[in-house]
């Protein structure tokens, strides 16, 4: 028997005793991590929220088997943000938009009511086709079981394992009137735990032909925003459920095929929740050093194309950067390339590789920061005459 099949469906609940110590714990990181954030700039939280929030889209339709570009999402977000995007690739592409568009939705207007067309309209955003892959769905509409049931299967054609069948398109209606209308009351129910019933319920309703896993992710971010009283996400839950994947996905059967006790899924979903919030520690070091290494890098001013590939090895480039690699990055010609390439060399700001030839490239050098008070000094080379740091 299904979780919605049973007879006090959809009455969700849960050893509170349970989730007490839990819950309080991944409070007490919400607060830390909220008052570390408030003694950063301006500057430095924004670009917090631009890396949280594009890590965010991005691992979220990668859950679903969707790839997306993610400097194409960082431009979106920048853009309707209101944030610099030079540099930054313009998204042209319409499915990149619609995800973007979905997750701003819920995350900066929080505080607004969920209805039926906001649903419809995020629907609509993530399949700008009409199509899912090759098959065309309903979109921005309940489905309505045209093809069978709605089920979530495994498995080779043939030899299919059945995970779980969600309500039958007759009872959506019915469904989704009462999932809206518990979502919108007040706060009967700590807003992070509603986070984590949010998503199980309308993952379980399943009202469309696709992206439901997408949408529920979306409103817990919205639970979790209103939970801070905060628009600025500097957590990824998606980022998190995509490194869990497995687990996620098999307490989540674990959960839809049992009674509506749901405190196993709420223990997990808040652990889930606090693994996130300390991966932030990490992503605020990124930002941090990246700050910090523009503060050194100092006077003159470096061009737009120096500027955008010192950004790409900042936020980690993969592979080895060439003149030709800068050349294409930058829309360049190889002599421009190697001329802005020449420049930061003797500046001390990146080193060139020991290979020489064809097979040259070059790297970010290490730039410390002297003393408090001690002026800046050298440039250190190594046994070949090549820079290796600079102290400014």
């Amino acid at each position: 028997m299904t979780i919605h099949e049973e007879h006090d469906w959809p009455q969700l609940h849960w050893n509170s005793e349970a989730l007490a110590e839990v819950l309080a714990d991944v409070r007490h990181r919400q607060g830390r991590l909220l008052g570390q954030l408030e003694a950063l700039g301006f500057e430095l939280r924004a670009e917090t929220v631009l890396r949280t929030l594009t890590e965010d889209v991005v691992k979220s339709s990668e859950i679903e088997g969707e790839k997306l570009d993610s400097e194409a999402v960082r431009s979106s977000i920048a853009r309707r943000l209101g944030m610099d995007a030079g540099g930054l690739k313009r998204a042209a592409d319409r499915n990149v938009e619609g995800v973007v568009e979905m997750m701003l939705d819920a995350t900066q207007n929080y505080d607004k009511r969920l209805t039926q067309e906001r649903l419809f309209g995020w629907h609509a955003s993530l399949f700008p086709s009409g199509r899912s892959g090759m098959r065309r769905i309903r979109v921005g509409k309940w489905r309505d079981d045209r093809d069978g049931p709605m089920q979530v299967v495994s498995g080779p054609v043939g030899r299919e394992r059945i995970h779980f069948e969600a309500p039958a398109a007759a009872q959506l209606k019915r469904e989704m009137a009462r999932f809206l209308d518990w979502f919108n009351r007040g706060p009967k129910v700590d807003a992070v735990l509603k986070a984590g019933m949010a998503h199980l319920w309308f993952v379980t309703i399943h009202p469309f032909d696709d992206g439901n896993g997408r949408i529920a992710r979306a409103l817990a971010d919205l639970c979790l925003a209103r939970s801070e009283d905060s628009a600025q996400r500097f957590y990824s839950m998606s980022a998190q459920i995509g490194e869990e994947r497995n687990a996620y996905y098999d307490i989540l059967e674990e959960t839809q095929n049992g009674g509506t006790d749901i405190t196993r899924w709420q223990v997990w979903f808040l652990g889930c929740l606090g693994r996130s919030i300390d991966g932030s520690e990490t992503l605020l070091r990124g930002v941090r050093a990246k700050a910090r290494f523009w503060e050194r890098v100092g006077e003159p001013p470096l061009n737009d194309r120096q500027r955008l590939v010192l950004n790409k090895l900042l936020d980690g480039f993969e592979g080895k950067l060439t003149t030709t690699k800068w050349a294409k990055l930058t829309d360049s010609s190889q002599d421009t390339a190697y001329r802005d390439i020449l420049e930061l060399i003797g500046r001390g700001i990146l080193v060139r590789s020991a290979a020489g030839g064809r097979s040259t490239s070059y790297a970010l050098a290490q730039i410390s920061q002297p003393p408090a008070g001690e002026k800046p000094k050298r440039v250190t080379r190594n046994g070949k005459g090549q820079i290796s740091a600079i102290c400014i």
